[in-house]
């Protein structure tokens, strides 16, 4: 295992930079920090581990991986790290780019989420939920923002994402006859219990704060509300997604 401990050193500058978007866009690359990482099929490029870390607990885990693999000293480590009480593992992944045409017939559409610990829940939830493929429109939070990372848990390997220009995902969707269901307090909407389901459904989830565009609700075929009980004014983007897409498995 090799080791870094000056800060000039070539690989450790271009991974530093990963931790912005323009960076990780050019080189096609993400961090995903934490031992959690070591436990998934995924093949990194690389690997970086504190020096103060104690290699002996994770020894079986790295030796899967046919990948290069780094000692850092703590104080490089740290400048790579975006946890306050780190674990002392950082993995380098590729980005995975997948084509719109193995859509499954039920798929979630996030409209401009721009909070990635919501993006990293719903991630996860949309896994934990049996369905894998998600399209966010231009303006949604970077899925490959180290929050975002961190709080899928993993589920970022097994969900298939892809950015898409509003008036061109809706034009896909429609051509590709999807039923476009919105989560919307609209007086038009009907509870989620009685949501109606085609062969072939796209779900979508609207901003934190100003819910789905204007332009997406026009042509949306449905609108469906989760009833609110209490004085809360609204629910959680993340949780309102957990609750939908238990629904439909259920329907479907």
């Amino acid at each position: 295992m090799l080791q870094i401990s000056g800060k000039d050193n070539v690989l450790f500058k271009k991974v530093k930079k990963l931790k912005q978007k323009k960076y990780r866009e050019i080189e096609q690359l993400f961090l995903a920090e934490g031992v959690k990482f070591l436990d998934f099929s995924t093949t990194p490029n690389y690997i970086f581990i504190d020096e103060e870390f104690d290699l002996s607990l994770i020894e079986q885990e790295l030796e899967k991986f046919q990948c290069e693999k780094y000692i850092l000293s703590s104080g490089l480590f740290s400048q790579l790290s975006s946890q306050e009480n780190s674990q002392g593992v950082i993995l380098v992944y590729s980005y995975e780019k997948y084509s719109l045409d193995n859509l499954e017939n039920n798929i979630v559409v996030l409209d401009k989420v721009s909070d990635p610990g919501n993006l990293g829940t719903i991630i996860r939830t949309v896994d934990a939920a049996g369905f894998k493929d998600i399209i966010l429109t231009t303006g949604s939070v970077d899925c490959y923002n180290e929050k975002v990372i961190r709080s899928t848990m993993g589920s970022i390997f097994n969900a298939r994402l892809r950015y898409m220009n509003e008036d061109e995902m809706v034009m896909f969707l429609k051509d590709k006859d999807y039923r476009l269901i919105s989560t919307a307090l609209d007086k038009n909407s009907v509870p989620y219990t009685e949501i109606k389901l085609k062969k072939k459904n796209a779900i979508i989830f609207g901003n934190e704060g100003n819910g789905i565009s204007k332009s997406i609700l026009a042509v949306s075929d449905e609108k469906v509300i989760i009833p609110i009980y209490g004085s809360a004014e609204s629910l959680n983007v993340g949780v309102a997604c957990g609750i939908i897409l238990y629904k439909i498995r259920e329907i479907i």
